[in-house]
């Protein structure tokens, strides 16, 4: 079976509808279960273990996996809209599913052979997480983490950063080079001896997403766990389409915590919220300007999802071009990666004017630290500091203006 006929089904939306509708009804299950302590667990700093355990059960990872492979058969839309559900009951286990869900996206367009082995895997439910970035080096791209050939096979050392959701996954692809510099990726299980997971990430915003060090001491690596890279991002088709795929799931992440700042916000105004002294009403509910706040963030909600569901829409149609060998896939490819960061841009600023709007609904009393309120203009602002918004504003007009297009490499799409 060669990759475009593994994807007939897949791409021509003809699938049987009700498993994916399961699956998606357990997402929503799983987020109205996770969202309810999910406030105190960031304010208490308590990882979100069991979270993954439902997703783990409920084989949540498998989402993308076609429908002739053993899948549900997701599109990326539908995978989207499904991380945005999660990222509604919380955020951190959205964005900490971010490294599986790019590892599938990448194995859907990689050979057979490739994309096989992992199968079996992942759709009895395993979690893939991933560490690539290092702090103290002069741009993050840089990479000094190292295999050292041992016997028949190599030792792995190093020290990194951001490994967002390592914690929480069973097997990891960790960034390495050798002794002559030439870059690797290197998989092995998160249990692995000689494999420390610490939960050191300072961040403000997403604290429980596992995204501080994974140290590597003398971790023995077989030959056969190791994948030679030519480059250390890949710019062809597949790896164009998996570096926008990765932006565009960020966003995804702040289209759900939006979603959880309106339901926050009703909520606290229903049971908690009392209207202003010189007010015109006797109950906040009945606030006009009460009201029109919240209308506000409900609005913005709607701007934000359909944005999402716009730019993700564009990545459905690059994939399928890939897939089908369409003549037009580098055209395709740019105009997901520009719908992408133009999407990125307005999401960022609505998602942000949402979360400082919830404050609008109430008095001092909304600034409790028992409510954690605070937590979602936190949550957004870290998420947007993965590229900065200036970048993709200033790309998308370099190419309206000039037609120039926008970098491959460096992971900024």
């Amino acid at each position: 079976m060669d990759s475009t006929s593994t994807f007939k089904e897949f791409t021509r939306g003809n699938r049987p509808a009700a498993r994916l509708d399961a699956m998606l009804l357990q997402v929503e299950d799983i987020a109205a279960s996770i969202g309810k302590e999910a406030a105190r667990r960031d304010r208490e700093r308590i990882l979100p273990h069991e979270a993954f355990s439902l997703i783990r059960a409920a084989r949540i990872g498998t989402l993308r996996i076609p429908i002739a492979l053993g899948g549900p058969g997701a599109s990326v839309r539908e995978t989207l809209s499904a991380v945005s559900r999660l990222a509604a009951g919380d955020s951190n286990v959205a964005h900490a599913l971010r490294s599986h869900f790019n590892f599938v996206e990448t194995l859907l367009l990689a050979p057979p052979e490739r994309l096989q082995p992992y199968l079996t895997s992942i759709l009895r439910g395993d979690l893939y997480g991933g560490a690539h970035t290092e702090l103290g080096t002069a741009r993050p791209g840089e990479i000094r983490t190292r295999l050292t050939r041992q016997g028949a096979g190599y030792r792995l050392d190093g020290h990194k950063y951001y490994a967002t959701g390592a914690a929480f996954a069973d097997r990891l692809f960790i960034s390495a080079v050798d002794e002559n510099c030439r870059p690797a990726a290197v998989e092995i299980e998160a249990n692995r001896l000689g494999v420390l997971i610490q939960d050191d990430w300072d961040g403000m915003g997403q604290r429980l997403t596992s995204s501080g060090s994974i140290i590597l001491e003398q971790v023995a690596v077989a030959a056969e766990e190791i994948q030679w890279r030519d480059s250390p991002e890949p710019t062809d088709h597949a790896g164009r389409h998996a570096a926008t795929f990765r932006q565009i799931y960020l966003a995804a992440c702040q289209a759900g915590i939006v979603r959880n700042v309106l339901s926050d916000a009703v909520a606290y105004v229903r049971e908690a919220a009392r209207p202003i002294t010189h007010g015109h009403v006797d109950r906040a509910v009945d606030d006009m300007f009460i009201q029109r706040n919240v209308g506000l963030i409900s609005a913005r909600s709607l701007a934000v999802d359909v944005l999402l569901d716009a730019a993700a829409g564009r990545l459905d149609v690059a994939f399928n071009g890939i897939v089908q060998h369409s003549p037009d896939t580098d055209r395709l490819l740019l105009e997901s990666a520009l719908a992408t960061a133009q999407a990125q841009a307005v999401i960022g600023e609505l998602a942000q004017a949402a979360a400082t709007g919830i404050f609008d609904t109430g008095g001092g009393s909304a600034t409790s630290r028992a409510f954690n309120f605070d937590r979602h203009w936190r949550n957004i602002r870290t998420l947007l500091g993965h590229n900065p918004l200036d970048y993709k504003l200033q790309v998308v007009g370099a190419y309206a203006l000039n037609g120039e297009r926008p970098p491959l490499g460096g992971g900024f799409f």
